[in-house]
């Protein structure tokens, strides 16, 4: 039996990847003098951290290093036990080429390492959906071999839809300049955000007002959604609870799904995003 890793920036709570036997890699979050690790919430006070991101807290996010990743795969390796990686988007963090590294480095110390590294080109639940696909195909008897020719097939139909409340965080980022964040949020707009193919976050649209851009990211699911009723959809929130609720009932007025899912949006995304964040991840047409 193969095993399935992946690491914090998927979101999806400690506990589901506990059910789910997957072990995890934290992402590093520098706030004034301390050091956080994002560890899906095992230890980490997220509800406490989303309150500072509320009133002005500007953290900082590091990747996974090349070191990390030898120590997290060498008792796979030692143990002759194949792992799938799932990875956080190479395209937002160089953690997918620290990985690479590191199993380059382990093929010289040991002979063949079964280390399969796959890019997901996703973020946040989006990178979640496809860990949980691949933990749903193992547990079905899938190889792994299998199981990383599924993810291949299928990764570009995940579908991430994105408002934020605070512009000044993709300014801070470098996504926006900051005469667009600042006459942004005097005149209320919002952004709506995609991930596209290449693993980016891609601004797509704006809107004015909260209301409308929720609107925007569930009219933009309705369109893109692929056999609603046979898949979870996921809704991540950035500390505003209330919001992802009302999100969670207007997508369930337009569409009829199997089910929908609400997890705190992680503190490594959350720090990109800013306080009030929602997002809408499922499945869909290829993108």
């Amino acid at each position: 039996m193969y095993h399935i890793v992946t690491d914090s920036c998927c979101d999806l709570p400690y506990q589901v990847l506990q059910v789910a036997n997957v072990e995890f890699l934290s992402m590093k979050i520098r706030l004034g003098d301390l050091e956080l690790m994002d560890d899906l919430g095992r230890t980490f006070d997220n509800d406490n951290y989303m309150e500072q991101l509320k009133n002005g807290a500007a953290p900082t996010t590091s990747q996974i290093n090349v070191g990390q990743y030898i120590e997290f795969f060498r008792p796979y390796v030692e143990k002759k036990q194949p792992v799938l990686y799932i990875a956080f988007s190479s395209a937002l963090s160089g953690s997918y080429n620290s990985a690479l590294q590191a199993v380059a480095l382990l093929n010289e110390e040991y002979v063949d390492p079964q280390i399969q590294v796959f890019d997901t080109k996703a973020a946040s639940l989006g990178e979640g959906i496809l860990v949980l696909e691949a933990v749903r195909l193992r547990n079905e008897g899938k190889t792994l071999e299998e199981t990383l020719s599924w993810l291949e097939e299928n990764y570009l139909k995940v579908h991430s839809w994105v408002t934020v409340d605070d512009l000044k965080y993709l300014e801070r980022g470098g996504r926006i300049s900051k005469t667009s964040a600042a006459l942004g949020n005097i005149l209320n707009v919002k952004p709506i955000i995609t991930v596209d193919k290449e693993g980016r976050l891609t601004n797509v649209n704006k809107v004015r007002g909260r209301n409308k851009a929720i609107q925007h990211i569930v009219e933009e699911t309705v369109k893109t959604i692929v056999a609603p009723l046979e898949q979870t959809v996921y809704i991540a929130y950035a500390g505003d609870l209330e919001r992802a609720e009302k999100t969670k009932q207007l997508l369930e007025e337009n569409i009829k799904m199997k089910e929908v899912k609400l997890y705190p949006l992680g503190p490594t995304i959350a720090s990109h995003t800013g306080y009030g964040c929602i997002a809408i991840f499922s499945m869909g047409i290829t993108r």
